[in-house]
């Protein structure tokens, strides 16, 4: 069965478990029915964070020379810039798209396949996207929020988004050796939340939930990723078409 397939799989039994949870009382807010295994969910990943993630990425932040840490993160963030660009363009934004594609021909080329980000030090911005974003942009409903297991904050449509995120990742579609991709891989998530440490000292400290405060700083931010500006290409004022995006 295909990775995302799975995740189908999973999305579907999360509803049919929710269903019952929330069946005998109204939630506390209309965006998250699912509130009480989402929560349970969100545990889950707190305490895989706390005694593998977050020590591995402590550990390689505070060993790993700053130049070997920042090709790795420059490395994979131009790859996601080549599919940033086709989001951009599925959105019909050809400024995003036309700078994001410039960064990839300029750090590919002059950063050694992306090694060295130096489309940034020529002040060329990065416009990131993906396909949830996409689908939120042309008007799809997010849906109820959801919280995935390992994966963290989500929406039924950032979900169905993510499927199709991995399926055309190229580090995992491209690269045939098996050790070099799983060990790539695991090194894209640990330099991830190594850029995260530190940061979650203070959000413990100033968040009293901090399961309603991620949920609401997520589903803000993504409502704000798929508004159409009034100069949109395609002539939208800004107050249709992404109204279901509440």
């Amino acid at each position: 069965m295909s990775l995302s397939r799975r995740w189908m799989c999973v999305l579907a039994m999360l509803a049919l478990l929710t269903q019952a949870a929330c069946a005998t009382h109204k939630p506390a807010n209309p965006q998250d029915p699912f509130e009480a295994a989402n929560r349970r969910i969100n545990d889950f990943n707190d305490k895989v964070d706390e005694s593998v993630l977050r020590p591995v990425a402590v550990g390689y932040k505070n060993n790993t020379p700053d130049f070997v840490q920042k090709g790795v993160n420059n490395f994979f963030g131009n790859l996601k810039d080549i599919w940033s660009t086709l989001n951009n363009g599925l959105q019909a934004k050809p400024m995003e798209t036309a700078e994001t594609g410039l960064r990839v021909a300029v750090n590919s080329v002059f950063g050694i396949y992306g090694l060295f980000d130096v489309a940034t030090m020529v002040g060329i911005q990065r416009h990131t996207a993906d396909f949830g974003q996409t689908l939120g942009y042309w008007g799809v409903s997010p849906g109820p929020y959801l919280v995935l297991p390992l994966l963290g904050p989500s929406t039924v449509r950032d979900t169905a988004g993510f499927a199709v995120d991995n399926r055309y990742d190229l580090w995992r579609t491209q690269v045939d050796a098996v050790g070099l991709r799983y060990g790539g891989s695991a090194l894209r998530l640990v330099d991830k939340r190594a850029g995260f440490v530190g940061m979650d000292k203070n959000f413990n400290e100033v968040a009293l939930d901090k399961y309603a405060f991620t949920r609401d700083a997520y589903l803000q931010r993504r409502k704000a990723a798929t508004q159409r500006k009034p100069n949109s290409s395609d002539g939208d004022d800004g107050d249709d078409g992404m109204r279901n995006d509440q």
